[in-house]
């Protein structure tokens, strides 16, 4: 039986980030992943989606042929050209990571792994055990289903599934208006889908600060996509064009033809096949392995990370927790992750990107609050763009000027939000972020004037 110092259970952006720190630690290490290298945020998520959102976004460039003074006649728009690039994108990558974990030292199983003992992983396809002094399970989650509306990979579809359509229906029921519904409402009302988002809750991505919240709910509406908040799926049925969904709202039960239904509701931890009783871990009632601030299980050998923890299902969380466990291994980790301080990011359009405390949360923990925002309208390089929409809105505390929360709505946000990121982790104040100099012209000075409309000397609102 082959011996490692650590064995990582998954290849996703937190399995193979432990595995790769844990050889630059001294370990020998092996990682084991039963579909392919980078997970599903590589294959099916993060990754495909963003090269999809990129010809979304050229295909909304070419539409304003008027502002931008061209004109052309019979444009072709392909989207199965579009899929056959994301999925190009995906294999250079995963191409990028095996060379990776060859020049890491990093052994590779292409198997599903289970415990059999405690210090002991059986490999599924090829019969074969491997013993491990530690163990990292980063097992991801899978998408939960809506209840009594089974997938059926055809009509009733999860975000998966969606990734590998090469054509794209004429209308489309979405399932919940959190960063995954909205992207894809964002993509496919691009292409020319008629959409419809379903959100239970009374807002689109309802865990934003709630004026980012309103104003995303109204730029999509603009764009064309269909939202009903406060709305419940009652039932789908099935018909010989498509589905048919009933949709319980405030007014009443309506019923939308569609030509499928994408569901978008949450994750499920995959623990279900790794026998962790075998090995002394602990589950709670939603299958989610239980972990400490150290990434360490109930088994004192066996850490967790990423979806399967269900902390916070975002890839570069899985990415830091792997950094803090594979460490706490080797005795070397300093690090706390604070995940209320960690960025979210939303890559619709308009792109969405936050960080720290909304302004109600902030109320909820007792701080006294002062906020300020900055529309991109008052930026020249938002209008330069012609991408003006949205704002920069941050949440600082009155006694302090510590700053609580930055929250941003409108074109390339999710490429400001560092910024502001670093300076909460630094525990920054307004003046902190408002003596910063920013350049000129660029849409991160929004940031910088919203600081100082808090400190009272805006110059530009």
């Amino acid at each position: 039986m082959k011996s490692y110092d650590l064995i990582v259970i998954g290849g996703g952006p937190g399995g193979y980030v432990a595995a790769v720190r844990a050889t630059q630690l001294g370990f020998t290490a092996a990682l084991v992943e039963k579909e392919a290298l980078g997970g599903t945020c590589l294959n099916w998520g993060c990754v495909p989606t963003k090269s999809l959102l990129r010809n979304s976004e050229v295909l909304h460039l070419l539409g304003k042929g008027k502002t931008f003074g061209f004109s052309f006649d019979n444009l072709v728009v392909d989207y199965g050209v579009a899929h056959k690039r994301s999925r190009s994108v995906v294999k250079r990558q995963t191409r990028r990571l095996a060379a990776l974990m060859k020049n890491s030292g990093v052994d590779v199983y292409e198997d599903s792994a289970s415990f059999a003992g405690t210090h002991v992983i059986e490999l599924e396809k090829s019969r074969t055990s491997l013993e491990a002094k530690n163990v990292i399970i980063a097992t991801g989650a899978k998408s939960r289903q809506l209840p009594g509306a089974a997938y059926d990979g055809e009509k009733i579809i999860s975000y998966r599934k969606a990734l590998d359509l090469t054509e794209l229906p004429g209308a489309a029921v979405i399932v919940g208006a959190g960063p995954i519904g909205m992207e894809f409402a964002t993509l496919w009302n691009s292409y020319g889908t008629k959409v419809t988002v379903v959100e239970a809750l009374s807002h689109v991505l309802p865990l934003e600060d709630e004026d980012v919240s309103l104003e995303a709910e109204k730029q999509f509406k603009k764009n064309g996509i269909s939202i009903l908040t406060g709305a419940l799926v009652e039932d789908v049925t099935s018909t010989d064009s498509g589905v048919d969904v009933a949709v319980k709202t405030q007014g009443g039960v309506e019923s939308i033809a569609a030509d499928l239904v994408m569901v978008s509701i949450g994750f499920i931890p995959n623990t279900a096949k790794l026998c962790l009783e075998k090995a002394g871990v602990e589950i709670d009632r939603g299958g989610a392995i239980a972990v400490d601030e150290r990434m360490q299980t109930s088994a004192p050998h066996i850490y967790a990370i990423g979806d399967v923890t269900a902390k916070m299902g975002l890839a570069h969380v899985a990415s830091a927790q792997a950094m803090i466990a594979a460490e706490e291994i080797a005795g070397t980790s300093t690090t706390q992750l604070e995940y209320q301080n960690v960025p979210r990011c939303t890559y619709s359009r308009p792109e969405v990107a936050s960080v720290g405390l909304t302004e109600q949360q902030a109320h909820a923990n007792g701080y006294d609050v002062a906020t300020a925002q900055c529309p991109f309208l008052a930026n020249g390089k938002a209008m330069g763009m012609d991408d003006n929409s949205g704002f920069v809105k941050i949440v600082s505390d009155i006694k302090t000027n510590k700053i609580l929360g930055v929250h941003m709505i409108g074109g390339h946000v999710t490429e400001m939000i560092s910024g502001p990121t670093g300076t909460i982790f630094m525990e920054g104040t307004l003046d902190d972020l408002g003596n910063t100099v920013h350049p000129h012209p660029t849409l991160s000075e929004a940031i910088m004037e919203t600081a100082h409309k808090l400190s009272g000397h805006a110059i530009h609102i």
